[in-house]
């Protein structure tokens, strides 16, 4: 620690009081040391003289003294960082809602362990977050505009519906707009709310095909840095997975693989600043999704730490005159 984590390390100047009573406490014990010793007759005087405590006799004086060192130091304000919940904070989270999502290589399946997954994240985050939800296969939707009633999430996550195709840059971009939107609502403040995009995918954009088109996923989150907006995307499934898709003619189906795109996912995330998770299983995503809540829904902020040191000062204040009473039946 430095002088620097105290808001009021003049109060250390106080120590010196405590100091100067050590000082003079040290001496008066010296000076009846020596006025015992003019006695001539010591049998006499041990006769007359009560009982003395021996060195437990100065218990109530050390603990008295130790407590105003604490004082001391709980009065100099000690600041620590400390972890408290956001308020004013924008999540949007986007899900993936491709056929792909059909495929069973994760138990149940793709969406059904997506739907659980992310319904426990909402559970998680903070009552102050304001929550979204985006969702995207060939087009984005707006599901839930950003709102710190996340049972409205829920009940949307509880109803996701398939489509054909998987454009990412679509999500990323409504989501984008929705912070954007809710942003100019809120009001107040100087700059806009902190914000984060949350996004899950299992597969490969394909509308368009190219990331870097002006509506792909690389394009969008550049766009989400530029904005300070950074997007945490979860590449959720195997490289084993397939989907069994009707044929256009005749009878059957046909199994089309659908393996996960970390790469793209990875390079969405490090273009717009965000972290990177991959997920195999439920309890993958399970955890993904607890490390984003954590991160999310907490903020670290320099604080106040002095409560602790009252606390221990005032026990051992109170401890030094309940040990004077029993060892000395008085009062110091």
């Amino acid at each position: 620690m430095s002088f620097s984590d105290f808001a009021a390390p003049l109060w250390f100047a106080f120590a010196l009081v405590v100091l100067a009573l050590t000082v003079g406490y040290l001496l008066v014990q010296r000076h009846r040391t020596r006025q015992t010793l003019r006695f001539a007759n010591m049998e006499l005087l041990e006769t007359v003289a009560p009982k003395r405590s021996g060195p437990a006799r100065h218990i109530p004086v050390a603990l008295g003294l130790i407590g105003l060192l604490a004082l001391t130091v709980g009065l100099a304000g000690p600041m620590a960082d400390k972890r408290v919940p956001r308020n004013r904070a924008t999540v949007i989270l986007v899900i993936d809602v491709s056929l792909s999502m059909q495929a069973t290589d994760v138990t149940p399946s793709r969406l059904a362990a997506a739907q659980k997954a992310a319904k426990g994240f909402v559970d998680d985050l903070t009552p102050g977050i304001n929550l979204g939800l985006v969702t995207f296969a060939g087009t984005a939707s707006l599901m839930v505009s950003p709102t710190t009633n996340h049972d409205q999430v829920i009940t949307a996550i509880d109803h996701l519906r398939l489509a054909e195709r998987t454009a990412t840059g679509e999500g990323i971009f409504t989501a984008l707009q929705a912070i954007e939107t809710f942003g100019n609502l809120l009001g107040g403040g100087t700059e806009p709310p902190p914000a984060r995009i949350v996004l899950e995918s299992d597969g490969k954009q394909t509308v368009p095909a190219n990331q870097n088109d002006p509506r792909g996923g690389y394009t969008a989150a550049r766009q989400a840095k530029s904005k300070k907006v950074p997007v945490s995307t979860i590449s959720f499934g195997t490289t084993w997975g397939k989907v069994e898709i009707p044929r256009e003619q005749g009878d059957g189906v046909d199994e089309v693989p659908v393996p996960v795109d970390d790469a793209a996912l990875q390079q969405i995330a490090n273009l717009s600043g965000g972290n990177f998770f991959t997920a195999a299983s439920l309890a993958d995503l399970r955890s993904a999704y607890s490390t984003l809540s954590d991160q999310i829904g907490y903020e670290t902020v320099r604080g106040d730490a002095s409560r602790p040191w009252m606390i221990l000062a005032a026990v051992l204040i109170a401890a030094a005159y309940t040990a004077s009473l029993v060892l000395r039946q008085r009062i110091p």
